[in-house]
């Protein structure tokens, strides 16, 4: 039987959360500039940047791979949260199901960032996504100094 897990992680950035959740809610096309090194295009496959529901292709690297992530986007405007939910991709040959759910919390100048990670396995023996967690951090890390740097964003 496959297992379900969750894997959190918080991270405090200099962005203000208002800023800082527009590039992941309508404006994703910014991070493959933020962290070329890792996330190399962000693509429409169905709907628009700034649609709830919307259908986003992801190509970035991991562990010296190339990979394909696509994602249904969920807005919470008033708690400053997004879910991206992998429909497709290489994620969803190990994982019955992957979830990405991320809330902006303003705290100061800056904002703190309350990341979960659902998943639930195919095999018994597959092992937590661990990996894709912290490329999660990774990239979100970069967007924080992206915004920083372009702060008209």
């Amino acid at each position: 039987m496959a297992k379900a897990g969750s894997l959190q992680a918080e991270l405090e950035i200099k962005s203000p959360a208002d800023k800082f959740f527009k590039v992941f809610t309508n404006q994703a096309h910014h991070v493959p500039n933020a962290a070329s090194d890792k996330v190399h295009s962000v693509d429409v496959h169905e709907g628009d940047w700034e649609t709830a529901g919307s259908v986003k292709q992801w190509e970035y690297t991991i562990d010296g791979k190339k990979e394909i992530f696509k994602e249904k986007i969920e807005v919470d405007e008033a708690n400053k949260s997004f879910t991206m939910t992998a429909v497709g991709g290489h994620l969803l040959e190990q994982y019955k199901s992957y979830k990405i759910i991320a809330k902006v919390i303003p705290k100061g100048e800056g904002s703190l960032l309350a990341i979960n990670i659902d998943y639930e396995k195919l095999k018994p023996e597959d092992t937590p996504p661990h990996n894709y967690r912290e490329l999660v951090l990774s990239i979100l890390k970069d967007v924080d100094t992206h915004v920083m740097r372009n702060i008209e964003i």
